[in-house]
């Protein structure tokens, strides 16, 4: 049978089903999937060497004949192979443990090479578990041809283990690096120059980058650490390369295929609205607010990510984008993922433009409120919603907006916050539900830091506005790492702190899993409980997600207005809770959180006049853990600590990555920004050249395909 890149595994020659079954636990599927199955690091045993003329430390190949094999045992009982390998400059002792197929496999007058490390062994030198090879078989043999490596099937591959820079795999049980060897090597023979490639010859000569078979064959088989460099660069380009074009596909088919309202942002009006402000804006603020209103004058809707950092004002942004599309007699809506960030835009909003007499009304799972009559309306009927809800100039709510059964037909602005949290079927329902032929400008807003490698990709069909400047009322949060030893000694602190200063404090329980499931909420509870005796002082509160929407509320009523003095919670409180008498901050078992958590929930506090702190809680000793932790007490700035989180621990812990949205990379990694960079540079000038990409067949046919598989090489 002819192998092809689209064969599954289970047809490849050595491999079958049961094999096939074990490959697919490492993604492994068809021989494409196994020819972008790259090693994670090499054996480097291209150091050749005569037996007689190897020296201890040294990790080297050596070739000969097995002139003695036996089978023994340790003093602990474990079985060792015992072989002595021998050529014309000498002898050498080679031990193995627990491999005792060894005999039958390598029977004394085998010609073998054997590679790895030579040590001392009593007097003698030895060399212990080392790779093995056959290599006189009939009709064996390697060759090389320049740069090709050409593989014979029917031989027991030599040289694809010893003798060189040898590959070492991800495995899985039944799934050893030797082996994939093999039949990664078989498929290279049959299926390379069936490999397309997809990247314009332009952009390879100008980023000065290996084709892509030539690539294939350098990461599994190189000849120097520089070609497997060479060979890593090129496919993490590729997947960065695509990763970019497949952006600019999105945000192109978002302008050609939407129509949107066209806003009259008058500057004397929008002046007036920022005039009546109890503060100044800042530079940023300023900067953001501008490439809104002129993304609100375009004939295609605004689809701009507004990323700032805890503090930095992003709500007033939005809120002067809401008072242009209001000036435009349009609606606005503002989504946010809870009930309590809901409630507290509406808060602040409905301040900001009280003066202006604009209606604006909040819709959760507990019913409709306007600013003007304050009631929550918990059972109205169909008309009566609708009524309400026409009537406002800006609605502001939770995912109940998605369950309201009213049509908006001048909706011009939807600004969806924390933008992460919401799935992309919930963000397209929204859009969807509201779109009343045009669709409404959508501007998405996020406090989660999000390294800036990650930002210029992953957002790429976005324009970006950030906030990185924090206003000059704002105070930096003293943060420290308390360990378990200190502990008595900082309750009696906070104990002080409380007393003196009429301050109020968070403690926050991580979570027992990534949901609060009634293991957390015990846990929680247990812990405001324990508290209740350690501050005996003070009145404490109770917050976790499982609690009723209407107690959520009440906990948060009574610590806004001092009736509590600590609250008890989970990271429910991470984003939406504006507390400005709140001046502690204590986190438990801060190592199991992220950095992008620990510094979303420090900006609880610091929201007003008084100095504030955040004590990070660990019994962790582990010199990463603390690394991370030290980061937190020196550095304040949230895309910093998302850039050290990104190096430290990956983006699957930082975020999440299916959660979250981010693309789980096959061989680039997020650190690598230089590529990015560069890979973004190569597809911005291809675009700007030919923005539909028509001169590129192949490249559009790869781009349709990879949309529809949701990866680009799958």
């Amino acid at each position: 049978m002819e192998i092809t890149l689209a064969t599954p595994m289970q047809y490849v020659p050595r491999v079958g089903p049961v094999m096939a079954g074990r490959l697919k636990k490492l993604g492994i599927r068809t021989v494409e999937d196994l020819l972008f199955y790259i090693p994670f690091r090499y054996d480097d045993f291209s150091l050749i060497s005569p037996v007689g003329r190897v020296h201890a430390g040294e990790t080297v190949t050596v070739s000969g004949t097995i002139t003695a094999f036996r089978s023994a045992f340790t003093k602990s009982g474990k079985k060792l192979q015992q072989a002595q390998l021998s050529d014309e400059t000498g002898v050498l002792d080679v031990v193995w443990f627990n491999q005792p197929f060894l005999s039958r496999t390598l029977p004394i007058g085998t010609q073998a090479r054997l590679a790895g490390k030579i040590d001392w062994f009593g007097h003698k030198l030895v060399m212990s578990s080392p790779a093995y090879e056959i290599t006189i078989l009939e009709g064996s043999h390697t060759s090389v041809h320049g740069s090709m490596r050409s593989f014979q099937t029917n031989q027991t591959e030599a040289s694809l283990h010893t003798g060189r820079l040898v590959p070492i795999y991800p495995e899985t049980q039944g799934v050893s690096s030797k082996w994939l060897r093999g039949r990664i090597a078989y498929c290279i023979e049959h299926c390379i120059q069936q490999v397309i490639e997809y990247i314009p010859d332009s952009i390879l000569r100008e980023n000065k980058l290996v084709g892509i078979r030539e690539a294939i064959e350098h990461i599994h088989y190189p000849l120097s650490t520089e070609e497997a460099y060479a060979a890593h660069q090129r496919l993490s380009f590729e997947e960065f390369f695509f990763l970019h074009v497949r952006a600019w596909e999105g945000r192109r088919h978002w302008q050609l295929s939407h129509k949107a309202y066209q806003c009259d942002t008058n500057q004397s009006d929008i002046s007036e609205f920022i005039l009546s402000l109890p503060f100044t804006l800042t530079g940023d603020q300023q900067t953001a607010s501008k490439e809104i209103l002129s993304d609100l004058t375009h004939p295609h809707p605004m689809n701009r990510l507004l990323e700032g950092d805890v503090g930095s004002g992003k709500t007033v942004v939005a809120a002067i984008a809401m008072y242009a599309v209001y000036k435009n007699k349009m609606q606005s809506i503002l989504m946010a993922p809870t009930q309590i960030l809901a409630e507290q835009h509406f808060a602040t909003i409905s301040r900001f433009l009280k003066p202006f007499n604009i209606s604006v009304s909040l819709v959760t799972g507990n019913g409709i409120m306007n600013a003007k009559s304050g009631i929550m309306e918990k059972k109205l009927s169909l008309r009566d919603s609708k009524f309400i809800i026409h009537n406002s100039d800006i609605l502001i709510g939770t995912h109940a907006l998605l369950s309201t059964k009213i049509n908006l037909s001048r909706l011009g602005l939807v600004v969806i916050d924390e933008q992460q949290r919401f799935g992309v079927l919930q963000r397209g329902e929204l859009i969807d539900k509201m779109k009343q032929g045009k669709t409404p400008h959508i501007l998405t807003m996020t406090a989660t830091p999000i390294p800036r490698t990650i930002a210029r990709t992953l957002f790429g069909n976005l324009d970006l506005s950030v906030l990185a400047t924090i206003p000059d009322n704002r105070q930096k949060v003293k943060t420290w790492i308390v360990p378990n030893e200190k502990r008595k000694h900082a309750y009696e602190w906070i104990t002080k702190q409380i007393a003196q200063t009429g301050g109020q404090a968070f403690i926050i329980c991580p979570l027992i899993d990534e949901s609060e499931t009634i293991a957390t909420v015990k846990a929680v509870t247990s812990e405001y409980k324990r508290l209740g005796s350690i501050f005996p002082r003070f009145r404490l509160g109770l917050l976790h997600g499982r609690m009723k929407a209407s107690d959520k509320t009440a906990a948060l009523d009574a610590f806004r207005a001092g009736k509590t003095h600590i609250l008890v919670a989970t990271p429910v409180v991470e984003v939406g809770i504006d507390i400005p008498n709140a001046t502690i901050m204590l986190i438990e078992a801060a190592d199991r959180f992220g950095l992008s958590q620990l510094h979303q929930l420090r900006g609880r506090v610091g929201r007003g006049a008084l100095q504030s702190y955040c004590l990070l809680f660990t019994e962790e000793n582990q010199q990463q853990t603390l690394a991370r932790l030290k980061a937190m007490e020196a550095t304040h700035s949230g895309p910093l600590l998302a850039d050290i989180d990104l190096a430290l621990r990956g983006p699957g812990e930082l975020f999440g990555t299916r959660q979250h949205g981010i693309p789980e990379l096959k061989i680039a990694r997020w650190t690598q920004s230089a590529l990015i960079s560069q890979s973004q540079k190569a597809v911005r000038t291809l675009t700007v050249a030919d923005p539909a990409l028509s001169g590129f067949p192949l490249l559009m046919e790869k781009l349709k395909e990879s949309i529809m598989q949701g990866t680009t090489r799958d």
